[in-house]
């Protein structure tokens, strides 16, 4: 059903300690999606690892990326390009856990896409005006490859249903997720308003 799918937010540290998770919530919330479960916590490695969900193909695609960029601007080639690949997640796994991050259960009509929406390109600096990231971080992968860090983009969200669905095993219990009624969904999702009327 449509209008119950979920997406898991995550407020990543740089979120946290810029004060941004009310912004960010309310953003979300104002689109007519609703939290259904949020916790505040220190991620460990194995939680990351299992997030990130990546094989091998995905570490050889984005190392050879990392090779054809390093290339092009003159930089030595120092490894294989599965290690640059792994290297991408290893950066994640030190951001993530490096402070506190916010998880969020968001559900409501197409949530991963609504979600997506507000939040903008992956990097910072290509997200249109208007968007969390766009409107809240300056970072870029230039800049965070400079420095050999992973990016600062405020927030991770879903990026399909199916994903999110996975995602929120690795992050939430059932029981952590709670089942509720918002008054504005009767006019999000009342296809007739029956009953506005007195």
């Amino acid at each position: 059903m449509l209008q119950k799918q979920r997406s898991l937010v995550l407020l990543k540290p740089d979120a946290v300690q810029r004060s941004l998770i009310g912004e960010v919530i309310g953003r979300i919330e104002r689109t007519g999606l609703k939290i259904t479960a949020m916790k505040m916590l220190i991620a460990t490695r194995d939680q990351v690892i299992d997030h990130y969900h990546k094989d091998d193909a995905w570490f050889l695609r984005k190392g050879n990326k990392i090779i054809e960029d390093r290339t092009a601007s003159g930089k030595p080639i120092e490894k294989a390009a599965i290690d640059y690949g792994k290297g991408i997640i290893e950066q994640n796994v030190a951001f993530m856990c490096s402070g506190p991050i916010v998880a969020l259960v968001v559900e409501g009509a197409m949530a991963p896409v609504v979600v997506k929406k507000l939040t903008g390109d992956t990097a910072p600096t290509l997200s249109d005006v208007g968007t969390i990231r766009g409107d809240l971080s300056i970072d870029s992968y230039e800049h965070a490859a400079v420095d050999g860090r992973a990016i600062r983009n405020i927030l991770h969200c879903s990026e399909s249903a199916e994903e999110a669905e996975r995602e929120l095993l690795v992050w939430f219990t059932p029981d952590e997720v709670t089942r509720y009624r918002l008054v504005q969904e009767q006019i999000l999702y009342d296809v007739n308003l029956d009953g506005i009327l007195e």
